[in-house]
């Protein structure tokens, strides 16, 4: 008998931000995908947030926001700076004082579905 099955034996590392994302699993049109290196959240088919647990400045929390919503986001939250490779959205580095606080809030602002936070992801172009 192999002792390596498929699947069974190897623990998949959990990641360091599960926390923030698990409040969001119970609603139904939850949806966690990979992307770039991050977990991304969709919530209703929008892109909300991404969770970055590699170096700096992948290290934190996304939030998927239309430029147009950078400054209300901001002033409640002055933690937020447009992401430096990704400006067009707003970023919650790990390393700021507040991250816990902060990156709880806007789970919670998320899951009220705060019309600021979230974008309608691109189509995908299909191949020919």
């Amino acid at each position: 008998m192999r002792e390596h099955q498929a699947g069974i034996g190897r623990a998949r590392p959990l990641h360091p931000h599960a926390w923030l994302w698990e409040p969001l699993e119970v609603d139904p049109t939850f949806v966690l995908r990979p992307m770039f290196g991050t977990r991304a959240v969709y919530l209703d088919g929008r892109l909300v947030l991404c969770f970055a647990a590699r170096r700096d400045p992948w290290r934190g929390v996304l939030v998927a926001t239309e430029r147009d919503h950078h400054a209300a986001l901001r002033a409640d939250w002055p933690e937020l700076a447009p992401h430096p490779v990704l400006p067009k959205w707003l970023y919650l580095p790990e390393s700021a004082d507040s991250f816990e606080r902060v990156a709880e809030r806007l789970v919670q602002m998320v899951r009220r579905r705060d019309p600021r936070i979230g974008i309608v992801p691109p189509r995908k172009r299909s191949r020919q």
